[in-house]
């Protein structure tokens, strides 16, 4: 056993060193292993368990030995679960075994290769969830091409950017949105050269049906492409809009293998496992731990094109969903709404959250009304996405510890020094084998995050005395008032505590005097009659006297969100100044 730790070790402290610019020693990575700490002061999750999970082949930075694009990591998996249901339309109810999503991603592959695409170039998925979409994922992947996803709540002019920018020369989409896809190429006569082919998922006149494409024989399948799965880009999502243009994220083979293997023993999904695959794929939630992270265990992904609160409420039940991966919004939906009683939920055994933070009081809510446990994940697409994950128990509140072989560390967001304190709140700063390539075409805004080796999460959070980290707010959205930092989230929380708060958002108002002062955005539970006076009374008596809503209270009928679930803010911010 001791020879064994120590040549593991060897091997762990030569693959750190190759793919990180911080050296460690062998007696450090002893140490890692051993005690779980070092002497850096770094919040480390290089642990024996982790290194070990599944034999040392399996550990992500072992992985990186005996590199994997992301089609040779999972066709192997997918060969060992062959006849089980891998995936079911929910909308048509069609359904796909193991082995025919492999064969018809290969076919995929074949046909793209026989209608000119090659290693390198750049497919469009504008689509929402579907079988097809995972088909066609896989089968670009293993060609060699790039897949940039794409929000199939996209205007024109928002596509057609997307498509510029990312170099896309052919795009797969839906039947519902080719009227939006003929007016960007036709504003734009040169993107409308560049792009040869629109595939449809279904049938639209003038435009191939991707059925076509699972006519091939699948001969023309590439064998002999050669996949740097370090320095070949597999897919190209788009970082959030919220703040500034979006961003295209290079996400490497090796990256999403790594983070695969990085998040599977803390999501652990098996054979017997029915997952919902509702959370839209072209964001990186859905495309990597939801599709993929459901496939690479053999569980049965059922998709959905859309959340849905009747469609999603009947596939929970009807397919005895044991695990969903969902955002703030929709567990907000689980908590609160009565029509959720009507139906039986019993067989979730967990549910997932992530995307955006999750208060304890929600957290609880949920909990007590499913008898089933929530736990919270963190990431950013720039991270493959997943840093953090909760496992049960779970500690309500937090995101959890550190996916294994991933360093994490806490800095102050005014001088980036390093904060080695449990509890003290700063910025979260990440490397591993999952942080991106970088930005595409945005050099600066690639070295504006990744500093000195480390990615700046942009988050503001601190850790526990048991490792785990609570997220508190982005960085750019807290509240400075009188020098007092204020976080929406927290408030937020708060605010959903009251028996009349259906939904809320928190931003923060100019103000001569104090810089900034909180205001708080109220949907109200239906037939519920509060005054703004009584939700200002309400934070004054349960929150200290600097988070008290001095930029008042205002009522809407919905708080305006981003598919993931994060909160508009800027949408709110930009009210402001119309009022």
């Amino acid at each position: 056993v001791l020879s064994l730790i120590c040549r593991s070790t060897n091997i762990l402290t030569k693959m750190w060193n190759r793919y990180s610019n911080m050296k460690v020693s062998t007696t450090a990575c002893l140490k890692f292993l051993t005690e779980g700490k070092g002497s850096n002061k770094f919040f480390e999750s290089v642990t024996v368990a982790a290194l070990y999970e599944s034999g040392s082949k399996d550990s992500p930075l072992a992985q990186r030995a005996n590199l994997k694009n992301v089609s040779d990591f999972l066709f192997p998996r997918f060969d060992k679960f062959s006849k089980n249901v891998a995936m079911v339309d929910g909308t048509t109810e069609k359904s796909y075994t193991y082995t025919e999503l492999k064969e018809n991603a290969i076919k995929v592959a074949s046909a793209l290769t026989r209608m000119g695409y090659k290693k390198g170039d750049v497919l469009a998925i504008y689509s929402t969830n579907s079988p097809e979409f995972t088909m066609v994922m896989l089968g670009a992947a293993a060609a060699g091409i790039i897949v940039t996803t794409m929000n199939p709540a996209y205007t024109s002019g928002e596509l057609a950017r997307h498509l510029e920018h990312s170099g896309a020369s052919s795009l797969f989409t839906i039947p519902a949105l080719v009227g939006t896809v003929k007016d960007a190429l036709e504003t734009d006569k040169v993107l409308n050269s560049i792009i040869k082919n629109i595939v449809v998922f279904g049938t639209a006149d003038g435009h191939r049906p991707f059925s076509t494409l699972l006519e091939d024989d699948g001969k023309a399948f590439p064998e002999k492409i050669s996949i740097d799965p370090v320095e070949d880009v597999v897919v190209l999502p788009y970082s959030s809009g919220t703040t500034g243009l979006p961003k295209g994220v290079m996400l490497t083979h090796s990256n999403i293998v790594s983070n695969l293997l990085q998040f599977r023993p803390l999501i652990s999904v098996n054979e017997e496992d029915t997952c919902l695959g509702v959370l839209p794929f072209f964001h990186i939630y859905g495309l990597s731990p939801v599709m993929m992270g459901v496939l690479q265990d053999g569980g049965k992904l059922v998709t959905q094109p859309r959340f849905d609160p009747e469609m999603f409420l009947k596939a929970l039940q009807g397919y005895k969903v044991t695990q969903a991966h969902l955002v703030p919004p929709i567990i907000l939906f689980l908590a609160k709404h009565p029509v959720v009683s009507k139906f039986d939920l019993s067989s979730i055994t967990k549910l997932i959250s992530g995307a955006a933070p999750l208060g304890d009081s929600l957290t609880e809510e949920v909990m007590e009304r499913l008898k089933a446990p929530v736990c919270q994940g963190y990431g950013m697409t720039e991270t493959s996405p997943v840093i953090h994950v909760d496992t049960v128990p779970n500690t309500r509140g937090s995101v959890g510890k550190v996916v294994p072989n991933t360093l994490c560390k806490i800095v102050c967001p005014d001088t980036d020094t390093q904060l080695d304190k449990v509890g003290k709140v700063g910025e979260i700063c990440v490397k591993g084998p999952q942080v991106m390539k970088g930005y595409l075409h945005n050099i600066k805004a690639t070295e504006d995050i990744i500093r000195d080796g480390w990615l700046h999460t942009g988050d503001i959070g601190y850790v526990k005395d048991n490792g785990s980290f609570v997220i508190t707010d982005r960085l750019k959205e807290l509240i400075k008032y009188k020098g007092y930092q204020v976080a929406p989230a927290e408030l937020e929380d708060l605010l959903l505590n009251h028996p009349a708060v259906q939904d809320v958002a928190v931003i923060g108002m100019p103000d001569d005097e104090a810089g900034e002062v909180p205001r708080a955005y109220i949907v109200k539970k239906p037939n519920s009659d509060v005054s703004a006076g009584e939700i200002s009374q309400y934070v004054e008596d349960n929150a200290a006297y600097y988070k008290k809503l001095r930029g008042g209270v205002q009522f809407i009928d919905l708080i305006p969100k981003a598919p993931s679930g994060k909160i508009l803010r800027r949408i709110l911010k930009e009210s402001l100044t119309q009022d």
